[in-house]
């Protein structure tokens, strides 16, 4: 991927269909809801809407439900990979993002139902099939989840 591929003006209009053929994930995984843009071949900020009827809410925890951690890092990972998949210009074509590697993952403040959980990813290095992001999760302007990750494009199960 060249530095070219970075475009001057950010996608902006990017709906749930738009998600939907970008991922393969799906209820109850898919854990990004709206694109508000995405910079090509350099960041995307992304949505979650967070809402008590959630599943993993009724295990963690009853009577204080709080998002899971690991979660947060996955809705980081979506928007990174429709981020990939966009720059790349691979939507459609059934290409995976898998995770290799999680690193510096830091938890800052709960996120429980009702919140706009707003994800933020970067690119931090791009190599061939391998990539490394920066992503921040937060609600109203708070931190809730750093982290870096690193993922690469492959090829779907046959």
């Amino acid at each position: 991927m060249s530095e070219d591929t970075a475009s001057a003006e950010p996608i902006v209009d990017y709906d749930i269909h738009k998600i939907l053929k970008a991922l393969p994930h799906r209820y109850p995984l898919l854990l990004v809801d709206r694109v508000k843009e995405i910079h090509l071949g350099e960041r995307i900020h992304a949505v979650k809407a967070v809402s008590m009827n959630e599943e993993f809410f009724q295990g963690h925890f009853p009577g204080a439900p709080i998002m899971p951690g690991v979660l947060q890092i996955e809705a980081l990972a979506q928007a990174a990979a429709i981020l990939g998949i966009e720059t790349l210009e691979l939507a459609g074509t059934g290409k995976l993002v898998i995770f290799m590697g999680i690193e510096n993952a830091k938890f800052r403040a709960p996120v429980t139902p009702g919140c706009l959980l707003d994800l933020k990813v970067e690119f931090l290095q791009k190599r061939s099939r391998v990539y490394k992001f920066k992503g921040e999760a937060s609600v109203e302007g708070k931190v809730s989840c750093q982290v870096e990750f690193t993922a690469m494009i492959a090829d779907p199960p046959a």
